[in-house]
């Protein structure tokens, strides 16, 4: 289903950022004029659109600071900080960029900016992991200890600890949930700062951060559910086979096997296992410049994960997967599904995920006539948040309160 753009990463990026609308995050009016300032494929074309609006917006932002108007200062930052997000979102050609990492900055500093106005403002936390730390956002939905059900939530390929607001966060309030929203490796600041990659054992990063939850004021231990979205829906079960202080998880969406992503000609598949990476690299190189899209997940699969080229990375992919771990999850899940994928689609790995699980469970698949059947379910948030919500108060309240 096109909504503004003919090219299709072009087209999903801009339904992303406009579908955070329901929570503040962009205004369509908006989105829809500086869609027309951009030539379709043209990343730079993208990016001075995009920061030319969030810079616009993040000026509405600090004079309505400077009259004492919190309200509408409050609303121009997290417009502003979605939309610096958004212009960055092609820049990985080269991340660590000098505008790459200004476009970062000013998408951080909008969002804490923002944080500082709410009605209750989250609390930034870092989280202790290993030998360094993994920032993250609590937010309460009252300053009282009085224990609540929690939602942890990470993100995926291409996430950021404060786009967890328009994920998830917003609407846990709304219905009554804390969340606690954080990075792990191999996303955003951790990986642009701390220089931490994926890794496949995603439970050694699950694990501290339960640890630390159920530390914190307000959080009822019994009662935690762990989100992962898009790549996190994958990451979220691995941990969840091992983690077993979860009342509950939820792919959003769901990733069965990383590697099966990758459409490549089995020629090339052959050269790689057979060390011929002379051959692979130009091919895969040739095949990944043709498309907006294609390009631009080369380059950032290649940073996340830590690989040097194209054929180490497609060595690296099939370490993420579920096939040995998915009938160890024993919390009830929640497998989400798109219809209209434009990663996923026809790869039926969120059929895999369902049937592979032992633990009680339930499908839910979007569908592009109810509008939320592109990749999770952008441009759908509403419609994502209540089927999420009545399945986790249904299931979380149900389990508490026959002591499982």
């Amino acid at each position: 289903m096109k909504f503004l753009f003919d090219d299709p990463a072009f087209d999903y990026q801009a339904l992303r950022a406009a579908g955070y609308a329901d929570y503040g995050g962009a205004q369509l009016g908006e989105v829809v004029a500086v869609a027309s300032r951009i030539s379709g494929g043209d990343t730079a074309s993208w990016r001075q659109a995009w920061t030319s609006l969030a810079e616009r917006v993040h000026g509405l932002a600090v004079t309505a600071r400077g009259e004492g108007r919190t309200d509408s200062a409050r609303a121009a930052l997290l417009r502003a900080h979605n939309y610096y997000r958004t212009a960055e979102f092609f820049e990985r050609d080269d991340p660590r960029g000098a505008e790459a990492l200004r476009l970062m900055r000013l998408s951080r500093e909008t969002f804490a900016d923002a944080a500082e106005l709410m009605e209750r403002p989250p609390q930034f936390i870092r989280i202790p992991y290993e030998d360094t730390s993994l920032p993250a956002y609590l937010y309460r939905v009252d300053d009282s200890d009085v224990p609540r059900p929690t939602i942890i939530h990470h993100g995926g390929l291409d996430s950021t600890v404060e786009e967890g607001y328009f994920f998830v966060a917003a609407a846990a309030l709304a219905h009554g949930w804390n969340c606690l929203c954080f990075e792990g490796p191999g996303q955003g600041s951790v990986l642009r700062d701390q220089g931490l990659v994926f890794r496949p054992d995603w439970e050694e990063v699950v694990t501290p951060v339960v640890d630390h939850a159920r530390s914190l004021p307000g959080v009822d231990p019994d009662r935690l559910a762990l989100i992962g979205t898009s790549l996190g829906g994958l990451l979220a079960l691995r941990a969840a086979a091992f983690e077993h202080r979860l009342a509950a998880c939820v792919a959003h969406d769901a990733v069965w096997q990383l590697g099966d992503v990758v459409a490549l000609p089995p020629f090339v598949h052959e050269w790689v296992e057979q060390g011929h990476d002379d051959f692979a690299n130009p091919v895969m190189w040739g095949i990944a410049a043709q498309q907006t899209f294609t390009r631009w997940l080369l380059r950032h699969a290649l940073w996340t994960f830590g690989a040097d080229t194209p054929a180490g990375l497609l060595r690296r992919l099939p370490e993420f997967g579920l096939s040995d771990v998915i009938g160890r999850v024993s919390c009830p899940v929640l497998v989400m599904d798109a219809e209209e994928d434009m990663f996923f689609a026809g790869l039926e790995h969120a059929k895999k995920v369902y049937t592979g699980l032992n633990a009680p469970k339930t499908l839910e698949v979007f569908t592009a006539d109810g509008g939320g059947g592109a990749h999770c379910h952008s441009g759908a948030m509403r419609l994502f948040h209540d089927r999420l919500f009545s399945w986790l108060t249904k299931t979380v309240e149900t389990e508490r309160a026959v002591g499982v």
